[in-house]
This record gives structure tokens, C-alpha cells and sequence, in this order.
């Protein structure tokens, strides 16, 4: 008999989820990190200054609350999440930011004429719930809530170009949700943009955009402490470098993409080369700020919000997300920037603030994007400059070099298009299984991909336990 029944590398939401799933089944677990700490994405440390608590990261953990893998452990965990205000911002150059309030009518009623087109779409994929959400996060699945699915499938499909020029009219609507559909890291006018936007802005009504108070490692310390309750032993400082080198289990999950899970493995080669098709999308170029003081944002709205989308209007922003796409680096980038000491203060010294902030950049970019971003900020909050105490910068080399799961700066485990969103990594019915006997994937490289939601780990050791009860473990022996 083995010590183990079930071995996790790697210890990010999915790697963490995928462990407490097998360990509540009361199956023997040993989960393994190659560093320091625990969390993957989860991390959190004092980047600039002391006592600045900074996200590596992961900060807006939104579909934490909103995943079937994590919203019913939650509770138990005893983590607490801070609500910002407002949710989320996208101030404008001639006009005053547009909120995106946790109130769909309130959102609404900002947006002018266009605010019954926005509760037409996000409002009413809000209002589907739940049902929908775990839809979405088991696109191999049978539907919840077909009907949902399908309204939201009908619009969701198109480019976020198409949609936002066919469901609003005005340009602040438009930029609003152009700043939502960029967090794809996609072309904005490729299909199932317009999904990615709706479904982000939807949660933002449906369960806010929250942090959790203390940073996100706090999140990802007590699902550890979870896991050794339930007798799991964990380890951190344990990079695994072969499949070879693991203590005897009947079952091993991998929190890893496609490129490390080649490297470690013997593999066969038509599945070798299958996997090795997997494509990585745009890096992140992120910058982490010490404040003396909040953002002096020019329209004082913005400092209710939790979440900024920088970049103006649909066209600025699809213009610079398309140079990303096409391998340029943007000279006006779309910046995604998180002030998380909005809703919890605890992050920084009584006065001060943390800031953090990324742009899109081609996978491995080495080009230094910190003059643009900071400009960025600067166009909406003229002084921002003179706020900053001290500055850290994560260029896609570094991101890598923190977590090897973001192979050239792509934090999403992948290109996140039509063609990878059903084939994560490969086109299968079970795409967290492997050849090899009792080997799966479970990192944000399979579906329903990026996200602290945990799913890629729920739906991979879920299926490792459906096999050992069947007797049909597949696979042709690990090594």
C-alpha cells in the first residue's frame, strides 16, 4: 500500500481545490509547491516598502464568490472579503467616469439612454445566478440554466466590438464595456469577447468585486489549513522536476501548463505533440506602487472604486488590445488598475495606499511599458507622479520567474480564444486526463480556465475520483 492515495504539484486555487476534493473524499494527500509559500496567484508580500501589503497577483477575487468549488467552503474558512463602494470604474477624457455600482439599476441609470440596453444583457446575466455561472465554468457539461445559457450564448459569441456597437449607442457605454471585455487578453474583435465582458460585468452585480482583507494570501493560508486539518501533508520548497521523482499514489494531479507537464513527463508521442500545439497569450507588464496618499483621481467618483479600466473609449482600447494580439506592444496600453485599500486599509500605513497595475503585453515581451502605464494614470489623475513613495516593477520575465505556471507573462494559463476555450489543452471530452495511468491536469491551462474559482482542480479531481470508483484508472503507467 502507498503512503499517499493522491499527490498534488503545485498549489494555486486549482491545485489547492483539487487537494481539499480528494481529501474530503478521505483519500491519504500530499500536495507539493516548488516555492516558498503556498498559493500560486494567491501570493501576497511586501514588494515596495514595509508594511505595504501588495497581491503578486490576484487581488479582485470575484468568482471566489461566485464558484461552485469555492463559494460553499468559504464560509468555513473564515476568510473576510472587503467590498469596495463601487466595484469598479472607467473614467473618460470628456465626461465624468462611468460606475459600474453593485446595483444594476443604479449602473443603469449612469449610463443614460443606454441603461436599458445594459440591464437587456448584464443585468439580466446577472440575475441568472448561479446557475449560469456554473454553466459557464463547466463548459464540457450538460447546462443548468439552458435557457440562460442560451440568451447569454446568442450575444456572448460575438467579438465585444460587435456587441458593444449593437447594444449601446452612446460612447461612454461602449468604453465601459470594452474596459470589461479586456480582461480576456484577446483581440476585442474576436469571438466570445463580448462574453467575457458581459459575464465579468455581471458579476459585479451579482456578487461585487471584492478583496480579501489582508490580501489574497490570507485565502490561500487557510485553504492550506484546511487541507492539514483534514490530515493532508503539505509541502512547500519542493519543485518537482520528473513524475519519476514522487513517492508512490494511486492518483497524481498537476496544477502545471502544458510545457511544464512535457518537461517532467514521458509522454506518447502523438499526445506529445498535440500538447505541445497549446498556445500561451499576451504576458502582463505589472507594476506595483507605496502611496503617500489616495490616487488624485480628476474626477473624485473614481476613489469609491475598487477596480479602474484606463484606456478611453472602445476604439483606444481595441486599438491598443489589436497591437497586442498582433505581437506590438501598445504605445496608449489598455491598464487594468487595482486600488484594494478602497475597501480594506489594512494593506498600507493609516494615510497611505498600495496601487497595483498591468498592461497587456506579447508573450515574453522584454519592452519596458512603465513609462505608458504610468502616463496612463496620469491622463485621469494629473499628480499621480508625485503620490508614489516607492515602485516595484514585474516586466513578463519577472511574472515568470515568480510562478513558472506563467510562461512568458500569461497569467491565464493560455490563450483564452474560441479555438482554446472548448480545447484546453487538447480537443477532449476529458481534458484533465492524461496517458498516463492516474495522471490528470488540473491548472488554468484546462477548462474553464483562468480565474480564482478552483474549477480546473474541482472538475479534474472529480473525474480522478470517478475513475477509481469505476476500477477503469486509465492511462498507461506513469513512467
Amino acid at each position: 500500500m502507498s503512503e499517499y492515495d493522491a499527490i498534488v504539484v503545485g498549489s494555486g486555487p486549482n491545485g489547492l481545490v483539487a487537494a481539499l476534493t480528494m481529501a474530503e473524499a478521505g483519500r491519504r494527500v500530499l500536495l507539493l509547491e516548488g516555492a516558498e509559500r503556498f498559493g500560486g496567484g494567491l501570493r501576497s508580500a511586501e514588494l515596495t516598502l514595509p508594511g505595504f501589503t501588495h497581491d503578486v497577483c490576484a487581488t479582485v477575487l470575484a468568482l471566489s464568490l461566485a464558484s461552485r468549488a469555492l463559494r460553499d467552503r468559504l464560509p468555513d474558512l473564515g476568510v473576510e472579503f472587503a467590498h469596495p463602494e463601487v466595484p469598479a470604474a472607467h473614467p473618460l477624457d470628456d465626461g465624468p467616469a462611468v460606475l459600474i455600482h453593485r446595483d444594476p439599476a443604479a449602473t443603469a441609470a449612469g449610463l443614460g439612454r443606454d441603461g436599458r440596453a445594459w440591464q437587456a444583457a448584464v443585468g439580466a446575466t446577472a440575475r441568472a445566478g448561479f446557475p449560469l455561472v456554473d454553466t459557464l465554468l463547466s463548459p464540457l457539461g450538460l447546462p443548468r440554466a439552458p435557457l440562460a445559457a442560451a440568451r447569454y450564448g446568442a450575444l456572448g459569441a460575438l467579438p465585444a466590438t460587435v456587441l458593444a456597437r449593437s447594444l449601446f449607442r452612446t460612447a461612454p457605454a461602449r468604453a465601459a464595456f470594452a474596459g470589461m471585455a479586456a480582461h480576456s487578453m484577446l483581440d476585442l474583435r474576436a469571438p466570445i469577447t463580448g462574453g467575457y465582458g458581459m459575464m465579468l460585468a455581471s458579476l459585479a452585480h451579482s456578487v461585487g468585486w471584492p478583496v480579501a482583507r489582508g490580501g489574497s494570501q490570507v485565502l490561500a493560508d487557510l485553504l492550506v489549513e484546511r487541507l492539514r486539518k483534514l490530515g493532508a501533508e503539505t509541502v512547500s520548497g519542493h519543485p518537482v522536476t520528473s513524475l519519476r521523482d514522487l513517492p508512490p499514489a494511486g492518483t497524481v494531479l498537476l496544477d502545471l501548463p502544458p510545457r511544464q507537464f512535457l518537461q517532467i513527463a514521458d509522454l506518447p508521442a502523438g499526445y506529445a505533440r498535440r500538447l505541445g500545439r497549446f498556445r500561451h497569450g499576451p504576458g502582463v507588464f505589472k507594476i506595483d506602487w507605496a502611496l503617500d496618499g489616495p490616487v488624485p483621481w480628476r474626477d473624485p467618483e473614481i476613489s469609491r472604486a475598487g477596480t479602474v479600466h484606463l484606456g478611453g473609449t472602445l476604439e483606444e482600447i481595441t486599438a491598443g488590445e489589436t497591437a497586442v494580439a498582433q505581437g506590438r506592444p501598445a504605445v496608449s496600453p489598455y491598464v487594468l488598475v487595482v486600488q484594494a485599500g478602497v475597501a480594506d486599509p489594512t494593506r498600507a500605513p493609516e494615510g497611505k495606499q498600495t496601487l497595483w497595475a498591468y498592461c497587456h503585453v506579447p508573450n515574453g515581451s522584454d519592452y519596458d511599458m512603465a513609462p505608458h502605464i504610468e502616463a496612463q494614470i496620469e491622463r485621469f489623475a494629473p499628480g499621480f507622479r508625485d503620490r508614489v513613495l516607492a515602485r516595484h516593477v514585474m516586466p513578463p520575465a519577472a511574472m515568470q520567474s515568480h510562478n513558472p505556471n506563467y510562461i512568458g507573462g500569461d497569467i491565464g494559463g493560455g490563450a483564452a480564444d474560441l479555438g482554446q476555450f472548448f480545447g484546453r489543452p487538447l480537443y477532449s471530452l476529458k481534458p484533465w486526463r492524461t496517458p498516463l495511468k492516474g495522471v490528470y491536469l488540473c491548472s488554468a491551462s484546462t477548462p474553464p480556465g483562468a480565474g480564482v474559482h478552483g474549477m480546473s482542480g474541482h472538475h479534474a479531481a472529480r473525474l480522478a475520483l470517478a475513475d477509481l470508483r469505476s476500477g477503469r484508472v486509465r492511462g498507461a503507467g506513469r513512467a
